[in-house]
């Protein structure tokens, strides 16, 4: 195995995978893809892998937009047809922030989002299993849907192998390798592996691995839950992605008839050691979403639980992630702070990252999800708060 390359990607979730295909896409002929386990084992896989597009700011319903085109084309451009499931994606709005909803709707379609609002007088017809109690309007996007995270990973992964490029799995970064104001490496239990660039993927992991070589990351990893349900036979219930902003939860169908759901922004967040944390879900965590998933989906009554885990966020200040180089450090170049949407943007993300590599003349307005926009003091501001965009 060579122990020199043109980039490094630490990180086999689907930012680390996407990005390695499209380096790999655009020429770039020595790219090493280095994961301590598998695939989407991290926080990728355990994403409930919702497909939307609703965001509060033209940069991320573009990079939606096109995640959704790279989606769309898996199917024929990767040979894989049970990837993307684009069943439509609705949000339920409450009425303090139908204003803000509207607002983004209309930057949303402004950008090319196919999306828009349900007539109230046909939510009965069209959806037998919602309560409508509370809700001021309902959003619908029928380009949306939700993804399988692993396979979609895998994909990237088998695609940037098919293009020359090397994926070590079971291989875990032990730190950067830095000289001065250049990071060179990085330091593996097989030895040291040298790299022009080296692109820190590592989600939850990213903020160990970067202050381990004096790079700040300001990053926040929380623990976040997530439920499996199986719905009593023969009843109503959601059949697409839904984003209840009413009752602060979310909602994804599964295979077999059941439905992941889990709890929306606001709640509280507790920061965790990556490496230590509960991954079971609690009993209080269930009830909770039971009592709400009941009341807004009637059909779901009586559901059993099947599952209640619990996985990883890797925050960034702004809920918004941290994407590019950075002003005074050469070889270093960050993709990470998904901060629980990072999914559905992924595949945008690694294009659009690869071309900075390659070119270094990003789009204006990708350039600024650098972590440099910490000290520039030009962070974002989403309408609806934390991870809702």
């Amino acid at each position: 195995m060579s122990s020199k390359y043109d980039a490094i990607i630490v990180g086999g979730g689907i930012v680390g995978a996407s990005t390695a295909y499209y380096l790999a896409r655009l020429g770039v002929r020595r790219v090493l893809l280095i994961e301590k386990n598998a695939p989407a084992a991290g926080g990728t896989g355990k994403s409930a892998a919702i497909v939307r597009q609703h965001y509060s700011t033209r940069l991320m319903a573009r990079l939606a937009l096109q995640s959704v085109e790279i989606f769309e084309t898996m199917k024929s451009e990767f040979e894989a047809p049970n990837v993307f499931f684009q069943t439509g994606y609705h949000m339920l709005v409450p009425p303090e922030l139908l204003k803000a909803a509207k607002k983004n709707v209309e930057c949303q379609q402004e950008v090319g989002v196919d999306t828009e609002w349900v007539d109230e007088t046909t939510w009965a017809e069209h959806w037998p299993w919602l309560n409508p109690r509370g809700i001021a309007g309902v959003v619908y996007e029928p380009r949306g849907g939700h993804a399988d995270p692993i396979r979609s990973t895998e994909l990237f992964l088998k695609q940037f192998r098919r293009l020359g490029g090397e994926v070590r799995l079971k291989t875990a970064a032990r730190g950067l390798l830095r000289d001065g104001d250049r990071v060179t490496g990085v330091v593996l239990d097989s030895g040291d592996v040298y790299a022009g660039t080296v692109v820190n993927a590592a989600g939850p992991w990213s903020k160990n691995l970067a202050e381990g070589a004096g790079i700040e990351l300001n990053m926040r990893i929380v623990r976040e839950q997530d439920s499996i349900w199986e719905p009593r036979e023969g009843r109503p219930v959601p059949q697409n992605p839904i984003s209840n902003a009413v009752d602060a939860i979310y909602s994804v169908p599964q295979e077999g008839g059941r439905i992941l759901i889990g709890q929306g922004f606001p709640k509280d967040y507790f920061d965790v050691d990556p490496n230590n944390y509960k991954e079971t879900g609690e009993d209080a965590f269930a009830s909770l979403i039971s009592d709400r998933a009941e009341y807004r989906y009637p059909g779901l009554q009586g559901m059993r639980l099947i599952h209640c885990y619990a996985t990883l966020y890797d925050v960034a200040v702004d809920w918004y992630p941290y994407v590019g180089p950075r002003a005074g450090l050469d070889g270093y170049v960050d993709a990470n702070g998904g901060s629980g949407h990072g999914f559905k943007i992924a595949p945008a993300i690694g294009r659009e990252l690869a071309n900075w590599i390659v070119t270094g003349a990003p789009a204006d307005d990708f350039r600024q999800l650098s972590h440099d926009r910490i000290a520039a003091g030009t962070l974002f501001s989403g309408a609806y708060g934390g991870n809702r965009g």
